[in-house]
């Protein structure tokens, strides 16, 4: 079994939302997406002195490194495509079908998804950080309408979230829900190509200056087709302003990192710190993307 609760300490209202995992994995169990089996969930936290649920232990091998170094080219081919078609499958399942009808609100995805974390970052704001400001404002004024609000998104779909097989490229688990709810597909895409962006190393995780036809992992336009193929879309979908929000949440949720940091709430201070140093590379990143 594995016991998964929320951080000790206070913790800003809509943070560490264990409950939501519970729920939408709860609702995928048995379904094309593969999950843990969900067994008890404790929202009183005078039990343990936080939140908590218990899940199926699934045994499973984590990459946090998407360059995946220790890999051939051949495995890394074939552990991408089933990431990709992983992704395909959870944006083919209508959350009616599984009783996730209710999951999330009504109206512009990107527009809700904005405020939310625009309102986390200044909650947990320590400084003024240009890059972060300037994107938040381009954000804001240039709100797309909305595309599609009828999928299941996982809201941080990227290698360090999955669990493969260990004897072969297989998606075994897909992890850390706490952020998912119903909305635009286009989101969980983009946080890919956000990750990938970033320079190699723990800090970025990302992609940045890695030959990938040399490596056997796909371009961003290749990975995008796969996507749009086995999701049926008529068309490659617009990423212009999915990307650049990824970037700013990202952004956002490493201030959040920093802030419990400083609190003295955080379970990895040293690292929480560290990598509180990339919050404006994130959004310098977007505004790059942007032309801006």
């Amino acid at each position: 079994l594995v016991v998964r609760c929320k951080p000790f300490g206070k913790l800003l209202k809509s943070a560490h939302m264990i409950e939501r995992e519970f729920e939408v994995m709860r609702a995928l169990r048995g379904s094309a997406v593969p999950v843990p089996e969900m067994y008890y969930l404790c929202e009183d936290p005078e039990e343990i002195g936080t939140p908590y649920y218990v899940m199926e232990f699934i045994e499973g091998k984590a990459y946090l490194d998407p360059s995946l170094p220790d890999l051939s080219a051949d495995h890394r081919k074939l552990l991408y495509d089933n990431m990709n078609h992983g992704l395909a499958k959870l944006h083919s399942i209508k959350p009616k079908s599984i009783g996730l009808d209710d999951f999330g609100k009504s109206g512009n995805y990107f527009a809700r998804q904005l405020s939310i974390w625009g309102r986390q970052y200044e909650l947990s704001r320590t400084e003024d950080i240009f890059e972060v400001d300037a994107l938040y404002d381009w954000l804001s004024s240039n709100l797309p309408e909305d595309h599609s609000s009828d999928n299941l998104v996982h809201g941080d779909w990227r290698i360090d979230n999955l669990l493969f097989k260990v004897e072969k490229p297989i998606l075994n688990a897909v992890l850390d829900w706490e952020i998912s709810t119903i909305g635009d597909g286009r989101a969980d895409l983009a946080n890919q190509l956000m990750q990938w962006a970033m320079p190699v190393g723990m800090e970025g995780r990302g992609l940045e200056g890695i030959n990938r036809k040399e490596f056997g992992i796909p371009e961003d336009l290749e990975y995008i087709e796969k996507y749009t193929r086995r999701t049926g879309l008529s068309n490659l979908p617009d990423l212009r302003f999915p990307l650049a929000f990824c970037f700013f949440r990202m952004s956002a949720i490493l201030q959040g990192v920093k802030k419990r940091a400083l609190d003295g709430n955080a379970s990895n201070p040293e690292m929480a710190i560290k990598v509180g140093k990339m919050i404006p590379e994130y959004s310098r990143r977007a505004l790059m993307h942007l032309g801006l």
